[in-house]
């Protein structure tokens, strides 16, 4: 019996997705051509496999039985092709899906888009949504080649590799009344803050660092980006306690200044995490090793 092995990714991307719509945007098809995807894939494999539903499509018990085994030969085949392939990163031409948190996007891709340009120009980079957990990233199912930032519970599926610490500052306008070149504890709790609500878990961490030194903090307003962070700052008496790599970058802004927290605040891991197919895969640990020194560079500027 023949059977297409380009069913196998479909296949995947809606056990991970639970959505036609979204397996569809995942994979750069459109929902036509994926259902008519699936439908071969129900003739082949005997089963509905996906079944509507109200919010999506639930897998089928067969599916579910499945899955692990259609995950696992599909590694083995992209282990066994992509490895013989020779990559030289100045006649490549590819395109690699990243998510990056937003703390990453902002201080991590800008040097990665330059150094790819400089060193691969055919290369192009896709930066997606990191979402609310791992599963929306598309790293688990291997869609999304690697998801950046701070991975909490990985599955065994993934390799994670640690990338650099960072800890946190406090930025107040330049002219604030109140804090002159520091901040106290007191005057930390009198202020009202800016808050970051990355997505996902990501939000504890600042919540901990400010539980476990018992600080508190009046929070006046949340935004989901960094970027948003200096224009509040710069027209109010509000605080934000921030990243250091992104601090630094605010202190170039004559409109704020960048003070160390009243109490050490610890610093938080930032990682990159691949799925297990790719570890031998040239191209990506090209890149990842790009990353990786690149995270480097950030780290001894710092220091």
């Amino acid at each position: 019996m023949r059977y297409d092995l380009n069913l196998l990714p479909v296949f995947l991307a809606l056990m991970e997705e639970r959505s036609v719509t979204r397996a569809a945007l995942r994979l750069g098809i459109t929902q036509p051509a994926l259902s008519n995807a699936l439908n071969r894939l129900r003739e082949t494999l005997r089963d509905q496999l996906f079944i509507r539903e109200r919010y999506g499509i639930r897998p089928t018990p067969l599916a579910e039985e499945i899955a692990p085994t259609i995950e696992a030969a599909l590694a083995q085949l992209d282990d066994l092709v992509l490895n013989q392939q020779e990559f030289d990163p100045a006649k490549a031409e590819r395109l690699f899906t990243l998510a990056p948190n937003s703390f990453v996007e902002l201080v991590l891709m800008p040097a990665l888009v330059a150094r790819t340009r400089q060193l691969a120009p055919g290369i192009r980079l896709r930066m997606t949504p990191f979402g609310n957990d791992l599963a929306e990233t598309g790293v688990i199912s291997g869609t999304t080649a690697m998801v950046l930032g701070r991975i909490v519970d990985p599955p065994d599926n993934l390799v994670v590799q640690h990338l650099l610490d960072d800890g946190l500052a406090c930025v107040v306008r330049s002219d604030h009344p109140d804090v002159g070149d520091r901040i106290s504890r007191e005057q930390y709790e009198d202020l009202r803050h800016v808050n970051v609500l990355p997505p996902g878990r990501l939000r504890a961490g600042l919540f901990q660092a400010l539980g476990q030194q018992k600080l508190k903090r009046e929070v006046a307003v949340s935004v989901t980006h960094f970027l948003a962070v200096p224009e509040m700052i710069a027209v109010t008496d509000y605080c934000a306690t921030l990243p250091r790599l992104i601090c630094r970058r605010l202190a170039q802004d004559p409109r704020l200044k960048v003070l160390p927290a009243p109490v050490d605040l610890g610093t938080f891991p930032v990682q990159m995490a691949w799925h297990v197919r790719y570890r031998h895969e040239p191209a990506h640990r090209w890149l990842r090793s790009l990353i990786g020194e690149l995270a480097k560079e950030l780290v001894s500027e710092q220091s």
